[in-house]
């Protein structure tokens, strides 16, 4: 099967790449940018929208890390699927499509299954698809790397608790690195497609770095190796937008 650049170009993927750049300082001057808005009983500092973003990679971008196939079917068929069913409960139970999916999310408890699952579904995958770059890897610097070793002693206990929640959530999920309440970071996991944000999730915060550890995200190339592929995520974190996230999440 041939990737879908033969039938979507190059400048599509990239038509909106400049939407996920925001003008908020590493050094967290506070600065918000356009997705800066509507607080959902705290300033989470970013809007997503109800319909799907256009990547700002090709699907071949990633690899070795994330194969063209995968990401072409889980952009495509798995993501798209989301926002699809998202549209069609957001007309079904007359939800203000112009305020972020975010207010959706803080109330989440109070709609239908269907919402749950796809309002979810497609917030944690426009996370995904933003916290991940070709350029990737390294590691996070400056108010973000200080907060990592405050909260969990140092960059790689960080990365051996995260690792721990990815591989260890049983069955369809995701890993997170959060802001508390209190300021702090914290890693934890949700199933399904809940996330941090949710008012029916046990682990809560407001979401920095997500990854997604549902087998359509890895099997192609990784089978049943969880572990290999998880590790391999270092390869591709931007952590200059994660870093982004942190200074408005920390205002």
């Amino acid at each position: 099967m041939k990737p879908l650049e033969t039938m979507i170009s190059r400048r599509v993927f990239l038509t909106n790449s400049s939407k996920v750049t925001l003008a908020v300082s590493l050094a967290g001057t506070g600065v918000l940018s356009a997705y800066a808005g509507e607080a959902t009983g705290k300033e989470i500092g970013f809007r997503t929208r109800f319909t799907q973003t256009p990547l700002a990679f090709d699907f071949d971008a990633l690899e070795p890390n994330i194969d063209a196939m995968t990401m072409e079917i889980h952009y495509t068929k798995h993501a798209a699927g989301y926002a699809k069913n998202l549209g069609e409960a957001v007309s079904e139970e007359q939800v203000d499509a112009n305020k972020p999916l975010e207010d959706v999310l803080s109330k989440i408890g109070s709609y239908s299954t269907k919402m749950r699952n796809n309002a979810g579904g497609h917030y944690n995958h426009e996370l995904f698809w933003k916290v991940m770059s070709p350029t990737g890897k390294g590691k996070p610097e400056g108010d973000l790397a200080a907060a990592i070793d405050s909260s969990f002693g140092s960059y790689d206990a960080f990365v051996t608790e995260f690792e721990t929640a990815a591989k260890t959530r049983f069955g369809s999920g995701w890993a997170w690195l959060v802001v508390g309440d209190d300021k702090k970071l914290a890693v934890g996991s949700t199933a399904n497609q809940d996330n941090p944000l949710m008012d029916i999730s046990e682990f809560k915060g407001i979401p920095l770095l997500g990854l997604d550890v549902w087998e359509h995200a890895y099997y192609l190339n990784y089978q049943n190796k969880r572990p290999d592929y998880v590790s391999a995520f270092w390869n591709l974190v931007d952590w200059n937008y994660v870093a982004q996230r942190f200074a408005t999440a920390s205002l």
